[in-house]
Protein backbone atom coordinates (compact mmCIF):
# COMPACT_ATOMS: atom_id res chain seq x y z
CA UNK A 1 0.00 0.00 0.00
CA UNK A 2 1.28 3.43 -0.91
CA UNK A 3 1.66 5.78 2.03
CA UNK A 4 0.37 9.25 2.79
CA UNK A 5 0.26 11.64 5.75
CA UNK A 6 -2.14 14.56 6.16
CA UNK A 7 -0.08 17.64 7.00
CA UNK A 8 -2.71 20.40 6.98
CA UNK A 9 -4.92 19.81 10.03
CA UNK A 10 -6.93 22.43 11.91
CA UNK A 11 -8.19 21.37 15.35
CA UNK A 12 -10.63 23.00 17.74
CA UNK A 13 -7.64 24.91 19.17
CA UNK A 14 -7.96 27.12 16.08
CA UNK A 15 -10.83 29.00 17.68
CA UNK A 16 -14.16 28.67 15.80
CA UNK A 17 -12.46 27.03 12.80
CA UNK A 18 -11.67 23.40 13.57
CA UNK A 19 -14.54 21.08 14.53
CA UNK A 20 -12.60 18.13 15.98
CA UNK A 21 -10.30 17.54 18.92
CA UNK A 22 -6.59 16.77 18.37
CA UNK A 23 -6.96 13.26 19.81
CA UNK A 24 -9.82 12.53 17.40
CA UNK A 25 -7.60 13.42 14.45
CA UNK A 26 -4.75 11.22 15.65
CA UNK A 27 -7.03 8.24 16.22
CA UNK A 28 -8.83 8.67 12.89
CA UNK A 29 -5.57 8.99 10.94
CA UNK A 30 -4.34 5.72 12.46
CA UNK A 31 -7.68 4.04 11.71
CA UNK A 32 -7.46 5.13 8.07
CA UNK A 33 -3.92 3.82 7.71
CA UNK A 34 -2.11 7.13 7.34
CA UNK A 35 1.63 6.94 7.98
CA UNK A 36 1.53 10.02 10.25
CA UNK A 37 -0.44 13.19 10.89
CA UNK A 38 0.67 16.79 11.26
CA UNK A 39 -1.18 19.15 13.62
CA UNK A 40 -0.84 22.79 12.56
CA UNK A 41 -3.26 25.17 14.26
CA UNK A 42 -3.61 28.85 13.48
CA UNK A 43 -0.74 30.80 15.07
CA UNK A 44 -0.56 28.42 18.02
CA UNK A 45 0.98 25.21 19.30
CA UNK A 46 -1.85 24.71 21.78
CA UNK A 47 -3.33 21.59 20.20
CA UNK A 48 -0.16 19.56 19.85
CA UNK A 49 0.09 18.46 23.50
CA UNK A 50 -3.17 16.49 23.46
CA UNK A 51 -2.33 15.16 20.01
CA UNK A 52 1.08 14.04 21.28
CA UNK A 53 -0.45 12.26 24.26
CA UNK A 54 -2.88 10.36 22.03
CA UNK A 55 -0.20 9.52 19.46
CA UNK A 56 2.07 8.17 22.19
CA UNK A 57 -0.76 6.10 23.67
CA UNK A 58 -1.65 4.39 20.37
CA UNK A 59 1.84 4.31 18.83
CA UNK A 60 1.21 6.78 15.99
CA UNK A 61 3.59 9.25 14.40
CA UNK A 62 2.87 12.96 14.98
CA UNK A 63 4.39 16.05 13.39
CA UNK A 64 4.29 19.16 15.57
CA UNK A 65 3.70 22.40 13.70
CA UNK A 66 1.74 25.62 13.36
CA UNK A 67 -0.16 27.45 10.66
CA UNK A 68 1.40 30.91 10.43
CA UNK A 69 -0.78 33.78 9.22
CA UNK A 70 1.34 36.87 8.47
CA UNK A 71 -0.23 40.29 7.88
CA UNK A 72 0.67 40.39 4.21
CA UNK A 73 0.03 36.72 3.50
CA UNK A 74 0.23 34.02 2.36
CA UNK A 75 -0.49 31.46 5.07
CA UNK A 76 2.31 28.97 5.74
CA UNK A 77 2.38 25.66 7.59
CA UNK A 78 5.62 25.36 9.55
CA UNK A 79 7.10 22.07 10.75
CA UNK A 80 10.30 22.19 12.81
CA UNK A 81 12.72 19.39 12.05
CA UNK A 82 14.51 19.39 15.43
CA UNK A 83 14.48 20.78 18.96
CA UNK A 84 16.29 24.00 18.02
CA UNK A 85 13.81 24.74 15.22
CA UNK A 86 10.91 24.12 17.60
CA UNK A 87 12.42 26.68 19.95
CA UNK A 88 12.60 29.24 17.16
CA UNK A 89 8.97 28.57 16.21
CA UNK A 90 7.93 29.06 19.85
CA UNK A 91 9.85 32.34 20.01
CA UNK A 92 8.18 33.49 16.79
CA UNK A 93 4.69 32.82 18.12
CA UNK A 94 5.52 34.54 21.41
CA UNK A 95 6.70 37.58 19.47
CA UNK A 96 3.47 37.76 17.50
CA UNK A 97 1.24 37.32 20.53
CA UNK A 98 3.04 39.99 22.56
CA UNK A 99 2.33 42.50 19.79
CA UNK A 100 -1.37 41.78 19.55
CA UNK A 101 -4.46 41.86 21.70
CA UNK A 102 -5.25 38.75 23.71
CA UNK A 103 -6.25 35.92 21.41
CA UNK A 104 -4.57 37.42 18.33
CA UNK A 105 -1.12 37.08 16.81
CA UNK A 106 0.58 39.79 14.76
CA UNK A 107 3.29 38.39 12.47
CA UNK A 108 5.02 39.52 9.30
CA UNK A 109 6.86 37.51 6.66
CA UNK A 110 10.06 39.17 7.86
CA UNK A 111 9.43 37.77 11.35
CA UNK A 112 8.94 34.29 9.92
CA UNK A 113 12.08 34.54 7.80
CA UNK A 114 14.10 35.55 10.86
CA UNK A 115 12.98 32.42 12.76
CA UNK A 116 12.91 29.94 9.88
CA UNK A 117 16.11 28.02 10.57
CA UNK A 118 15.62 24.26 10.63
CA UNK A 119 11.93 24.29 9.67
CA UNK A 120 10.04 23.09 6.61
CA UNK A 121 7.30 25.26 5.12
CA UNK A 122 4.19 24.49 3.07
CA UNK A 123 2.64 27.59 1.47
CA UNK A 124 -1.14 27.59 1.01
CA UNK A 125 -2.06 29.34 -2.25
CA UNK A 126 -5.11 31.54 -2.87
CA UNK A 127 -7.57 30.33 -5.48
CA UNK A 128 -6.47 31.13 -8.07
CA UNK A 129 -2.83 32.00 -7.30
CA UNK A 130 -2.15 35.63 -8.23
CA UNK A 131 1.04 37.36 -9.34
CA UNK A 132 1.82 38.52 -5.81
CA UNK A 133 1.65 34.99 -4.46
CA UNK A 134 3.82 33.66 -7.28
CA UNK A 135 6.48 36.28 -6.54
CA UNK A 136 6.42 35.47 -2.82
CA UNK A 137 6.60 31.74 -3.49
CA UNK A 138 9.60 32.17 -5.79
CA UNK A 139 11.39 34.41 -3.28
CA UNK A 140 10.82 32.08 -0.31
CA UNK A 141 11.84 29.03 -2.35
CA UNK A 142 15.16 30.77 -3.10
CA UNK A 143 15.51 31.77 0.56
CA UNK A 144 14.71 28.25 1.84
CA UNK A 145 16.05 25.87 -0.85
CA UNK A 146 14.80 22.35 -0.30
CA UNK A 147 12.61 23.47 2.63
CA UNK A 148 9.74 25.15 0.78
CA UNK A 149 6.70 23.35 -0.62
CA UNK A 150 3.42 24.36 -2.27
CA UNK A 151 0.16 22.92 -0.95
CA UNK A 152 -2.16 21.31 -3.52
CA UNK A 153 -5.74 20.51 -2.55
CA UNK A 154 -8.37 18.70 -4.59
CA UNK A 155 -11.21 21.21 -4.91
CA UNK A 156 -14.06 18.94 -6.06
CA UNK A 157 -14.92 21.42 -8.79
CA UNK A 158 -15.29 21.01 -12.52
CA UNK A 159 -11.61 21.44 -13.37
CA UNK A 160 -9.72 19.56 -10.68
CA UNK A 161 -7.01 18.13 -12.97
CA UNK A 162 -6.41 21.48 -14.57
CA UNK A 163 -6.14 23.11 -11.15
CA UNK A 164 -3.61 20.54 -9.92
CA UNK A 165 -1.61 20.82 -13.13
CA UNK A 166 -1.37 24.62 -12.77
CA UNK A 167 -0.13 24.27 -9.20
CA UNK A 168 2.36 21.58 -10.23
CA UNK A 169 3.75 23.82 -12.97
CA UNK A 170 3.91 26.82 -10.65
CA UNK A 171 5.74 24.83 -7.98
CA UNK A 172 8.22 23.46 -10.49
CA UNK A 173 8.90 26.93 -11.92
CA UNK A 174 9.48 28.43 -8.46
CA UNK A 175 11.45 25.55 -6.96
CA UNK A 176 8.71 24.64 -4.47
CA UNK A 177 7.28 21.19 -5.36
CA UNK A 178 3.64 20.52 -4.59
CA UNK A 179 2.52 18.54 -1.54
CA UNK A 180 -0.93 16.94 -1.42
CA UNK A 181 -3.15 18.11 1.43
CA UNK A 182 -6.84 18.02 2.17
CA UNK A 183 -6.61 21.04 4.52
CA UNK A 184 -8.97 19.31 6.93
CA UNK A 185 -11.33 21.03 9.37
CA UNK A 186 -12.87 17.94 11.01
CA UNK A 187 -11.79 14.33 11.47
CA UNK A 188 -14.90 12.72 9.94
CA UNK A 189 -17.67 13.93 7.58
CA UNK A 190 -20.37 13.86 10.25
CA UNK A 191 -18.72 16.87 11.90
CA UNK A 192 -19.46 19.12 8.93
CA UNK A 193 -22.69 20.56 10.51
CA UNK A 194 -20.74 21.56 13.62
CA UNK A 195 -18.10 23.25 11.47
CA UNK A 196 -20.87 25.23 9.74
CA UNK A 197 -22.15 26.40 13.12
CA UNK A 198 -18.63 27.47 14.14
CA UNK A 199 -18.32 29.47 10.93
CA UNK A 200 -21.60 31.25 11.64
CA UNK A 201 -20.52 32.13 15.18
CA UNK A 202 -17.16 33.41 13.92
CA UNK A 203 -18.70 35.53 11.16
CA UNK A 204 -21.72 36.71 13.23
CA UNK A 205 -24.50 35.36 11.05
CA UNK A 206 -27.16 32.65 11.00
CA UNK A 207 -27.09 29.48 8.93
CA UNK A 208 -29.67 31.04 6.61
CA UNK A 209 -27.48 34.11 6.11
CA UNK A 210 -24.13 32.30 5.80
CA UNK A 211 -24.23 31.56 2.07
CA UNK A 212 -20.75 31.22 0.54
CA UNK A 213 -19.09 31.65 3.94
CA UNK A 214 -19.75 27.95 4.46
CA UNK A 215 -17.74 25.20 2.80
CA UNK A 216 -19.22 24.07 -0.51
CA UNK A 217 -18.99 20.38 0.42
CA UNK A 218 -18.32 18.00 3.32
CA UNK A 219 -14.99 16.70 2.04
CA UNK A 220 -12.58 18.53 4.33
CA UNK A 221 -12.00 15.52 6.57
CA UNK A 222 -9.24 12.95 6.89
CA UNK A 223 -9.08 10.47 4.02
CA UNK A 224 -7.40 7.11 3.53
CA UNK A 225 -4.21 6.87 1.46
CA UNK A 226 -6.15 4.91 -1.17
CA UNK A 227 -8.68 7.72 -1.56
CA UNK A 228 -5.96 10.37 -1.78
CA UNK A 229 -4.12 8.39 -4.48
CA UNK A 230 -7.38 8.12 -6.39
CA UNK A 231 -7.92 11.88 -6.21
CA UNK A 232 -4.32 12.72 -7.09
CA UNK A 233 -3.94 10.18 -9.90
CA UNK A 234 -1.20 11.49 -12.17
CA UNK A 235 0.27 13.60 -9.34
CA UNK A 236 1.51 10.77 -7.12
CA UNK A 237 4.81 12.55 -6.27
CA UNK A 238 2.76 15.13 -4.37
CA UNK A 239 1.58 12.34 -2.05
CA UNK A 240 5.02 10.78 -1.73
CA UNK A 241 6.43 14.11 -0.60
CA UNK A 242 4.24 13.97 2.50
CA UNK A 243 6.30 10.96 3.60
CA UNK A 244 9.48 12.81 2.73
CA UNK A 245 8.46 15.62 5.08
CA UNK A 246 7.56 13.12 7.81
CA UNK A 247 11.01 11.54 7.50
CA UNK A 248 12.75 14.92 7.76
CA UNK A 249 10.78 16.16 10.79
CA UNK A 250 12.15 14.11 13.67
CA UNK A 251 11.24 16.47 16.50
CA UNK A 252 9.02 15.09 19.26
CA UNK A 253 7.56 16.74 22.34
CA UNK A 254 9.24 13.96 24.31
CA UNK A 255 12.47 15.92 23.81
CA UNK A 256 11.17 18.72 26.01
CA UNK A 257 12.04 18.60 29.68
CA UNK A 258 12.42 21.10 32.47
CA UNK A 259 16.12 21.78 33.04
CA UNK A 260 16.42 22.99 36.62
CA UNK A 261 19.49 25.25 36.89
CA UNK A 262 22.36 24.48 39.22
CA UNK A 263 22.01 26.29 42.53
CA UNK A 264 24.65 29.10 42.74
CA UNK A 265 25.78 28.41 46.30
CA UNK A 266 29.13 29.16 47.98
CA UNK A 267 31.58 26.26 48.35
CA UNK A 268 30.89 24.09 51.38
CA UNK A 269 27.21 25.05 51.65
CA UNK A 270 24.13 23.20 50.58
CA UNK A 271 21.34 25.15 48.83
CA UNK A 272 19.27 24.93 52.02
CA UNK A 273 22.10 26.32 54.17
CA UNK A 274 22.66 29.18 51.76
CA UNK A 275 18.94 29.91 51.72
CA UNK A 276 18.86 30.14 55.49
CA UNK A 277 21.85 32.52 55.50
CA UNK A 278 20.24 34.79 52.90
CA UNK A 279 16.97 34.77 54.78
CA UNK A 280 18.68 35.83 58.00
CA UNK A 281 20.66 38.51 56.15
CA UNK A 282 17.51 39.90 54.58
CA UNK A 283 15.72 40.06 57.93
CA UNK A 284 18.67 41.83 59.56
CA UNK A 285 18.63 44.45 56.82
CA UNK A 286 14.98 45.18 57.57
CA UNK A 287 15.63 45.19 61.32
CA UNK A 288 18.44 47.73 60.91
CA UNK A 289 16.21 49.99 58.82
CA UNK A 290 13.61 50.42 61.53
CA UNK A 291 11.23 47.51 61.38
CA UNK A 292 7.86 48.53 62.69
CA UNK A 293 8.15 52.28 61.98
CA UNK A 294 6.47 51.81 58.61
CA UNK A 295 3.40 49.66 58.06
CA UNK A 296 5.16 48.29 54.97
CA UNK A 297 7.88 46.76 57.16
CA UNK A 298 5.81 44.52 59.41
CA UNK A 299 7.02 41.08 58.39
CA UNK A 300 4.11 38.67 57.92
CA UNK A 301 4.03 34.99 58.74
CA UNK A 302 4.13 32.58 55.81
CA UNK A 303 1.33 30.17 54.95
CA UNK A 304 2.51 27.73 57.62
CA UNK A 305 2.33 30.31 60.44
CA UNK A 306 6.12 30.50 60.91
CA UNK A 307 7.45 34.09 60.88
CA UNK A 308 9.95 34.77 58.12
CA UNK A 309 12.57 35.81 60.69
CA UNK A 310 12.19 32.60 62.67
CA UNK A 311 15.29 30.42 62.69
CA UNK A 312 13.26 27.51 61.33
CA UNK A 313 13.00 27.54 57.53
CA UNK A 314 10.87 25.07 55.65
CA UNK A 315 12.96 23.15 53.14
CA UNK A 316 10.18 23.02 50.53
CA UNK A 317 8.67 26.50 50.81
CA UNK A 318 5.11 27.29 49.89
CA UNK A 319 4.46 29.53 46.90
CA UNK A 320 3.91 33.23 47.69
CA UNK A 321 0.41 34.24 48.65
CA UNK A 322 -1.23 37.58 49.26
CA UNK A 323 -0.24 37.23 52.91
CA UNK A 324 3.45 36.46 52.45
CA UNK A 325 4.39 37.86 49.05
CA UNK A 326 6.53 40.72 50.37
CA UNK A 327 9.49 38.59 51.45
CA UNK A 328 9.08 34.93 50.45
CA UNK A 329 11.57 32.68 52.20
CA UNK A 330 13.16 31.42 49.02
CA UNK A 331 14.26 34.83 47.75
CA UNK A 332 17.95 34.99 46.88
CA UNK A 333 20.49 37.77 47.33
CA UNK A 334 19.50 39.66 44.20
CA UNK A 335 15.81 39.53 45.10
CA UNK A 336 16.54 40.86 48.60
CA UNK A 337 18.46 43.73 47.06
CA UNK A 338 15.51 44.56 44.80
CA UNK A 339 13.12 44.47 47.76
CA UNK A 340 15.44 46.79 49.67
CA UNK A 341 15.43 49.22 46.77
CA UNK A 342 11.65 49.08 46.65
CA UNK A 343 11.30 49.91 50.33
CA UNK A 344 13.98 52.60 50.21
CA UNK A 345 11.43 54.89 48.56
CA UNK A 346 9.03 54.24 51.44
CA UNK A 347 11.69 55.22 53.96
CA UNK A 348 12.38 58.52 52.23
CA UNK A 349 8.70 59.24 51.77
CA UNK A 350 8.05 58.66 55.47
CA UNK A 351 11.10 60.67 56.55
CA UNK A 352 13.28 57.74 57.58
CA UNK A 353 16.91 57.63 56.42
CA UNK A 354 19.87 55.33 56.95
Amino acid sequence: MRGYAELAVTTNFSFLRGASHPAEYVSQAALLGQAAIGIADRNTLAGVVRAHTQARDIGSRLLVGARLVPREGPELICYPTDRAAYGRLSQLLSLGKRRAEKGDCDLTLADIEAHAGGSLFILLPPDPPDAGFEATLARLARLWPGRCYLAARYHYGGRNREHLARLDALGAACGAPIVAVNDVLYHAPERRPLQDVLTCIRTHCTIEQAGFRLEAHAERHLKSPEEMYRLFRGFEPALERTLEIVARCRFSLDELAYDYPDEPVPPGRTPQQHLEALNKKGYLVFESRGRGRSPHLSLPADATGIPVHDETIIEVPAHPTAANSRIPEYYGEREIELVNQLYADDFHFLGYHD
